[in-house]
């Protein structure tokens, strides 16, 4: 599936959780029996898990049943939510079971016959390889949706094969003429303010104009795409949006010529920045050394300006942080305006170091030090009346996966139950979000009394209430022994609505630093496109706030317990986080 405006994308909801907070239009997946909050007004039910439930069967039994089920309980479930069914369908895609995806395709076609409906049809024709019926569905698409870019796209590389896409190097050299550039910024601006629903939450409107202006006046004959793009990020980080953007500075980092690259990785660690692998400079650096400025450039406005550029939630420093961490070795040369030469200025060096070009490539940072290769992971701990329930996504929903979820919490907590386990950790770091599905259920366990989870939810097509906004009841099975939370700065979305509710019911005790979000989430997206550098970028288009809503909206979750790696633990891989709890564990 691909980014236009109305349709989700596979990159965006796993890197970037777009889906997160609820679906886009109506993520409606509650059992029949249960009513909402004023209890005159049933919730209908998904359309989509309950043809699930015969997943075992062939595609027609359960497209058999839809069409029953629509005939004969019209009211009973949710028939309306087109975005679940695509969603259904592009999951047999993604698992190249082609046939029963064609089949939910053509459904799709014949129940709504939207652009969206015949943009998928033709993407399933297309890796069917019949080139020839996806090129006429992707012109009826594109005749219907004249925004949609990607049949657009498509359209062009049928008919065009010879044509190959631009490299990262040739679209990062690119120069477009500045009256181009400057109208692409007042489209980017005018799409932010009329799409998103939170635009000046935390901006004035005259802040966020002076922004646009200012990068407008940056711009020459001489720009290259690759700047240009980074500028972009600046008028998007300043709505402080974390489901705003064009992919987290990871196309700039990919865009950027390894010779323009900061040739050593750094790590910025409260208000210093060292250096933990000096790479084909070690005769000059090693780990650990403090830099103070790069090319006479303070390293504090250094950071400053990066940070600018950098996609957050509300004020969250902490997830600017861990961008900047992993991306250093490109944002440090955009912020420096592209520099050919390095020179740093060290703590307690006579004289500024000037830096070799680095000998191999040097890209992302990775630093995660919780490993769960499955996102979902339980292990007993010591004499086994302790455990550690790792969650690393909430990303499973009712269209595709959430059984696994589902039945990987309940075999845990039943583990639990048996050994007789009093002391439980929740690390929850590294997890960027996913379905309320997930979180509500896990919370179940958690909780001793009702509540509900969401405060608000509003989105494009909301029909009736959501699950979420139903009040929601603890397990029968539910833990009662003590829990402690871990979180980072990259939780984010639904991550921030589990904690939010955590913090607010005080279901624990929460170790780490500031989480990436809270209960106020601007979610979902509106996939947009400029019209003359062709630029792809997102826009938030609904709002989910959690219960929690005395909480500040511009902060993340704050722990109880505030720890992190200094230098030294950075060096040697040291889990300070899991250390301190499990210390007070013991």
């Amino acid at each position: 599936m691909r980014m236009y405006p109305g349709k989700y994308s596979i990159y965006c909801m796993i890197v970037f959780c777009l889906t997160s907070c609820g679906m886009g239009k109506n993520n409606q997946t509650m059992d029949t029996s249960i009513k909402s909050n004023g209890g005159d007004k049933i919730i209908r039910a998904s359309i989509i898990q309950k043809i699930k439930e015969l997943d075992h069967k062939p595609v027609e039994e359960r497209i058999a049943l839809y069409k029953k089920l629509k005939k004969e309980s019209p009211d009973a479930y949710n028939f309306e939510n087109e975005d679940e069914i695509t969603m259904y369908g592009y999951g047999f895609l993604w698992a190249d079971k082609i046939d029963e995806a064609f089949a939910i395709f053509q459904l799709i076609v014949d129940e709504f016959g939207s652009a969206n409906a015949y943009d998928s049809l033709a993407e399933a024709y297309l890796k069917k390889g019949d080139r020839d019926v996806a090129l006429a569905n992707y012109e009826k698409s594109l005749a219907m949706n004249p925004d949609n870019f990607n049949a657009e796209d498509q359209i062009e590389a049928i008919k065009h094969p010879e044509k190959k896409p631009l490299t990262p190097a040739e679209k990062f050299n690119k120069i477009y003429t500045a009256e181009a550039y400057k109208a692409d910024l007042d489209q980017l601006s005018k799409s932010i303010v009329k799409i998103h629903p939170n635009v000046f939450k935390f901006i004035s409107q005259k802040k966020f104009t002076d922004i646009v202006e200012k990068c407008k006046s940056q711009i020459t004959e001489n720009t290259k795409f690759g700047e240009f793009s980074y500028l972009c990020n600046k008028i998007i980080a300043s709505i402080n949006c974390a489901h705003t953007g064009m992919g987290g500075l990871y196309p700039e980092n990919e865009m950027l010529p390894q010779a323009l690259k900061f040739p050593i990785q750094t790590r910025w660690i409260g208000s210093q920045l060292y250096v933990i692998d000096p790479m084909n400079n070690s005769d000059e650096l090693k780990p650990k050394d403090e830099i103070l400025a790069i090319n006479g450039v303070p390293v504090a406005t250094l950071i400053d300006d990066i940070y600018q550029h950098v996609v957050a939630q509300g004020m969250v420093k902490t997830t600017k942080n861990h961008t900047f961490n992993t991306l250093s070795s490109s944002l440090i040369p955009y912020s420096l305006g592209l520099p050919e030469e390095y020179s740093l200025t060290l703590k307690g060096a006579q004289k500024p170091i000037v830096l070799r070009k680095s000998e191999k490539a040097v890209g992302p940072y990775w630093d995660y030090l919780q490993y769960c290769e499955k996102q979902l992971c339980f292990e007993f701990l010591e004499d086994k009346k302790a455990a550690l329930l790792t969650i690393t996504s909430f990303n499973y929903y009712s269209w595709n996966n959430l059984q696994e979820f589902v039945d990987f919490i309940d075999q845990s907590f039943r583990e639990i139950k048996e050994k007789g386990v009093q002391n439980l950790i929740i690390d929850v770091r590294y997890n960027s979000g996913g379905s309320q599905s997930s979180a509500i259920h896990l919370l179940k366990y958690l909780v001793d009394k009702p509540f509900t989870y969401y405060s608000k939810a509003d989105f494009p097509g909301k029909m009736g209430k959501i699950e979420g906004e139903e009040v929601i009841f603890p397990n029968d099975n539910g833990y009662n022994g003590k829990v402690l939370f871990l979180i980072d700065g990259i939780g984010n979305s639904t991550t921030g609505h589990f904690m939010s509710l955590v913090k607010f019911l005080k279901l624990g005790t929460i170790i780490g630093e500031e989480l990436g979000s809270n209960q106020f989430c601007s979610a979902g997206s509106n996939s947009c496109r400029l019209k003359n550098t062709k630029l792809n970028y997102y826009v938030a288009n609904n709002t989910h706030i959690s219960t929690a809503t005395t909480l500040p909206d511009e902060k993340g979750i704050l722990p109880d317990h505030f720890v992190s790696q200094n230098i030294d633990d950075v060096i040697n891989r040291k889990d300070v986080v899991k250390e301190f709890a499990l210390g007070l564990l013991k």
